[in-house]
């Protein structure tokens, strides 16, 4: 007893209760799954469940889908999450029961400046900013870019070629991320930054930094949600303030050299979306108020505008770059599907000919290899809803305002779904074999009315690198090819290192 501090009673009455309370309050969220008959791991106080298994998230998913089917509970920190892997409830969810109790997706709240962007908005915000954007993304559309895309394939082709002639080992995300970003600066707001032959363009280094949240916050959140109120008036938030920041002067510098008529004739989203507050406007004025409710409601604000544009540009430079260092890294280690793959790209466009939209939407086994490296590797390794009320479904009642997540990547990897699913079997999505494919067992791209809106467009842009480097080169793994991966736990789904391999010209490889 002469160890302790010599405290009064009263102090150390506070202090029990603090201990008391604050213990009470750490296990406070904790149960539910117990009540519901859902299997769920012992939570750590505060911790909850997560990394009880593995350290990153989306192969805990696996971890979990073993041990207890394709429905458990996860305590992500304090906040229950159901986990749903059953493809007959993931249709109620994604599908059926969209529209009236499931049509939100998790809002962290602190977003910062991309509080209305699409991917966050809510309810009837979500459907108006949805409804704008949507023709943006039509196949009439695509064809419209195909040829600033090849304008941009082709500056990647020749940017590997000194490399493949010297046999110097690469980063390839650095190059499939400069490309990305490129297309997606020229057809969002007709500006061609040439990331690709200037590696050092700050836009790439904040585009990395924007889906990284700050560790101590997200934590911090997570444990004390009755604080984020506060932790909003303060001015936090997940996505990095620089990132957004920069994007934010870099966009309204271009409209404002708009408005000086330097890009008049335009015709990228940025423009689409300023010429729709133009023609509402003018609309407005001669109509009375009953009309006038109707056009205010696709009326977009200028903060409204910028949010878009800086989502789509970060978040289609940052998948699409992963998905085809992911294709580089899976196809270097199967020669035997490259080379096919490269057959049908020579039997498509004869004598290295140039890429042409429909031929290339036409090819199938490329289809397959695409489709079967987002099986293995899907950007977004969950999905995730919010019910709005209690509902049953399938006999599982889900609370109002429980987080429902999918566990993409442990769904993708699910054996009796995908036989042997570590393997890279790009004939699993032949036509023949398609058909056999159990609907909502595959969702790189999400379901329903809330699946990714950019998909179609993302896949052009895949395509379109892949085949035009595969007509001048192969992928080769080296000594510096990390294999397997370790992945990242963080963000997206990623290897924790950058994966390094070679390219090798087409003429010069060994026959």
């Amino acid at each position: 007893m002469d160890y302790l501090p010599i405290f009064s009673v009263e102090t150390w009455i506070l202090l029990i209760t603090f201990i008391c309370l604050f213990v009470m309050y750490g296990y406070s969220s904790y149960g539910i799954f117990e009540q519901l008959g859902i299997p769920v791991s012992k939570p750590i106080m505060y911790w909850g469940t997560i990394g009880r298994l593995n350290s990153v998230y989306y192969l805990e998913d696996i971890e979990n889908a073993k041990m207890f089917g394709r429905i458990w509970g996860v305590y992500e920190l304090k906040k229950p999450m159901l986990a749903v892997m059953d493809p007959d409830m993931l249709k109620t969810i994604l599908v059926k029961e969209c529209f009236t109790y499931f049509t939100n997706r998790r809002n962290f709240r602190l977003n910062g400046e991309l509080y209305d962007a699409v991917s966050i908005a809510e309810d009837d915000e979500w459907r108006r900013l949805r409804n704008i954007l949507s023709p943006y993304f039509t196949s009439g559309r695509q064809k419209e870019l195909f040829d600033i895309m090849k304008h941009h394939s082709s500056k990647l082709t020749a940017s590997l070629q000194s490399k493949a002639q010297n046999g110097e080992v690469i980063t390839i995300k650095d190059f499939f991320g400069s490309y990305s970003l490129d297309i997606m600066a020229s057809s969002l707001l007709s500006v061609d930054l040439d990331t690709i032959n200037n590696t050092s363009s700050p836009l790439i280094t904040y585009a990395n930094k924007l889906f990284r949240f700050p560790i101590l916050l997200f934590l911090f959140q997570g444990c004390f949600p009755f604080a984020l109120p506060l932790l909003e008036l303060m001015g936090f938030s997940l996505f990095p303030k620089s990132s957004t920041n920069y994007f934010k002067r870099f966009v309204e510098k271009i409209r404002q050299q708009r408005n000086g008529n330097s890009q008049k004739n335009s015709r990228d989203m940025l423009q689409n979306m300023i010429d729709s507050q133009t023609d509402n406007k003018s609309k407005k004025e001669g109509e009375n108020k009953s009309k006038t409710t109707s056009h205010k409601f696709m009326l977009l604000t200028d903060h409204e505008i910028i949010s878009q544009v800086t989502m789509f540009v970060f978040a289609g430079y940052e998948t699409s770059a992963t998905t085809l260092t992911f294709l580089a890294y899976t196809l270097a280690q199967n020669p035997a599907v490259m080379k096919r793959l490269q057959e049908e790209i020579d039997v498509t466009f004869p004598d290295m000919g140039p890429v042409q939209y429909e031929a290339l939407m036409q090819m199938e086994y490329l289809d397959s290899v695409v489709n079967e490296c987002l099986r293995l590797y899907p950007p977004a390794a969950r999905l995730e809803r919010v019910a709005k009320e209690k509902v049953k479904i399938n006999g599982i009642t889900i609370p109002k305002d429980m987080l429902v997540m999918v566990p993409v990547y442990a769904l993708h990897h699910d054996p009796e779904l995908w036989p042997e699913p570590k393997e890279f079997r790009p004939d699993r999505f032949s036509k023949e074999n398609k058909q056999n494919i159990r609907p909502y067992t595959y969702l790189p791209f999400g379901a329903g009315p809330r699946n990714c809106i950019g998909m179609r467009f993302a896949l052009l842009m895949v395509k379109l690198a892949l085949v035009e480097v595969l007509q001048n080169y192969s992928f080769s793994v080296c000594d510096e090819t990390e294999i397997p991966l370790k992945m990242d736990p963080e963000g997206l789904v990623g290897p924790l290192k950058p994966i390094k391999l070679k390219v090798v010209t087409r003429s010069n490889q060994c026959n």
